[in-house]
């Protein structure tokens, strides 16, 4: 979709045509904008997504897939048009990734030690039932219902 306003060579984007090649909702495209993070012009009701905002959105879910916050990524969003050849977005995309990458680990190190400690219980249950001469893997019994008392 190109417009007479337009620089010649640049391409624009239905909010049908980004929510396709994207493969989210109109919704969600919608939902970063009012959020300020995209900025489409308008055409009487249209809106009209330049290629910039075609590059934000990239960049808006790849951000969200690695588990960044909006705050975070409008941060590195509006870190671009300092003129500095994006270095403090770089540095700033840097810290948030580092920092994440340490959450990350936090969480990993918890779910480990969530693992063995199921993994023991689950040992210990085992043994039980084994005592008891019963099979570990055999199905649960269904639970009895349970009758109102009348009163």
């Amino acid at each position: 979709m190109r417009t007479g306003a337009e620089p010649a060579g640049s391409k624009t984007y239905s909010i049908t045509q980004l929510s396709e090649e994207f493969s989210v909702t109109p919704r969600a495209i919608r939902f970063y904008e009012d959020r300020g993070l995209l900025h489409p012009r308008r055409e009487g009701q249209t809106r009209i997504y330049s290629q910039r905002d075609w590059v934000r959105l990239l960049l808006i879910l790849r951000g969200k897939r690695v588990g960044f916050s909006l705050a975070e990524l409008r941060e590195i969003l509006d870190l671009y048009d300092l003129g500095d050849q994006q270095t403090e977005q770089i540095r700033l995309t840097l810290v948030l990734a580092r920092n994440k990458m340490v959450a990350l680990e936090r969480q990993r190190q918890d779910i480990d030690q969530t693992m063995a400690e199921l993994g023991t219980a689950c040992t210990y249950f085992e043994k039980l039932l084994a005592e008891r001469g019963l099979d570990p893997e055999a199905a649960i019994a269904a639970p009895r219902q349970r009758r109102a008392r009348t009163a």
